[in-house]
């Protein structure tokens, strides 16, 4: 699975231990910035880059940190295709996946422990959505609502 990693400032220090765990792990993961810390930068340039990179199919999912994780989940979710949640629990990081097919996971550098960042995007990445009728059925009105809002 190839997977798409970027923060601003506030989550810099976190994305590159992130980076490194997950290669650990064998997962294919690319950096989109920054390569530096810019205390300047805005979250919704590097939100921009992974929601759009898994929107043109280069990754199957993605991983974005800021302060809180708001702030790119909510501009991640302005990208057709983008499922994009804060999750700082486990049952969030799957669950998610399982019965929402989020694709972007959106974590807060401020808010957790690196530990469980780490721990956090392993479930994230592990799970699968469940394809059951009920899920199924809510994701395609998801699809719906995207489609008629996003024209």
């Amino acid at each position: 699975m190839k997977i798409a990693v970027a923060s601003d400032h506030a989550g810099f220090e976190y994305k590159d231990l992130l980076i490194t765990f997950l290669k650990q792990k064998g997962y294919t993961v690319d950096d989109l910035g920054p390569e530096k810390v810019i205390p300047e930068d805005d979250y919704p340039d590097y939100a921009a880059r992974v929601s759009a990179a898994i929107q043109q199919g280069n990754y199957e999912r993605g991983i974005l940190l800021c302060g809180s994780g708001v702030g790119v989940s909510v501009a991640a979710n302005k990208y057709k295709g983008i499922c994009a949640a804060v999750c700082h629990d486990a049952y969030s990081a799957h669950q998610g996946v399982e019965h929402d097919n989020m694709n972007l996971l959106c974590l807060g550098a401020r808010i957790i422990g690196t530990s469980l960042m780490c721990d956090l995007a392993e479930i994230f990445l592990k799970a699968r959505f469940s394809n059951e009728e009920r899920h199924i059925r809510r994701f395609n009105k998801m699809k719906h609502i995207e489609e008629e809002n996003f024209r």
